[in-house]
């Protein structure tokens, strides 16, 4: 921990920012991962070939009850197919066209951020690493200034430049890492989502057709 302090303080003001931006990454990072765990944790498959049952049982109502279950978003896109099982096919594939438009951005939702905060947290650390190079350059320019202070100086800035390139660096990677997690569990979800409605509206036109 001294360590690392000692880098931000050496960093510092731009570390400090950049430590921001994590802190603001990794709350993202962590809602997300909870959101999905949390509201998508439903077996597609199993629940799909249940719903198959009851509805070619002619047991719709129960169906229908078994997605009430939870507030689930999956559970909510197949009961909304299945309260428009008599009033036609397109009326079938509108009411869950909808309800997958108002649930989908939840899916979806900040994990675009990530990119964004990789990029700024780049180039803050960039803005650091120019800030420390400054001061470099300037102490060896300056004629007035013994050698040791000089030294001294050019130490510390090119610690400033290194440690703000290493933190930007790091933090992008993080964020890239995270955005790439998150995104393919979305439309893993995603397409599960559409799949499982694609499969209902098959079912309920079979049904419909006797």
């Amino acid at each position: 921990m001294e360590e690392v302090l000692h880098a931000l303080v050496e960093g510092a003001p731009f570390s400090f920012i950049n430590i921001a931006v994590l802190a603001f990454a990794l709350a993202i990072i962590a809602e997300r991962l909870v959101f999905i765990l949390t509201r998508y944790r439903v077996n597609t498959e199993e629940f799909m070939g249940q719903i198959r049952k009851l509805v070619q049982a002619g047991n719709v109502d129960r169906a229908i009850k078994l997605c009430e279950a939870a507030p689930l978003p999956l559970l909510q896109v197949v009961k909304s197919g299945l309260t428009q099982v008599n009033r036609g096919e397109d009326a079938i594939i509108a009411t869950m066209d909808e309800k997958m438009s108002d649930v989908l951005p939840n899916l979806e939702k900040r994990i675009g951020w990530l990119w964004t905060l990789a990029n700024l947290a780049t180039l803050i650390g960039l803005l650091g690493t120019v800030k420390g190079l400054i001061g470099a350059f300037k102490s060896v320019s300056d004629p007035g200034m013994d050698a040791q202070t000089k030294q001294q100086i050019l130490t510390g800035s090119i610690a400033e430049a290194m440690w703000n390139t290493f933190l930007g660096l790091l933090i992008a990677v993080i964020c890239m890492a995270a955005h790439l997690l998150l995104n393919s569990m979305a439309q893993k979800h995603k397409h599960a989502m559409e799949k499982a409605a694609q499969k209902l509206e098959n079912l309920l036109t079979i049904r419909r057709q006797g």
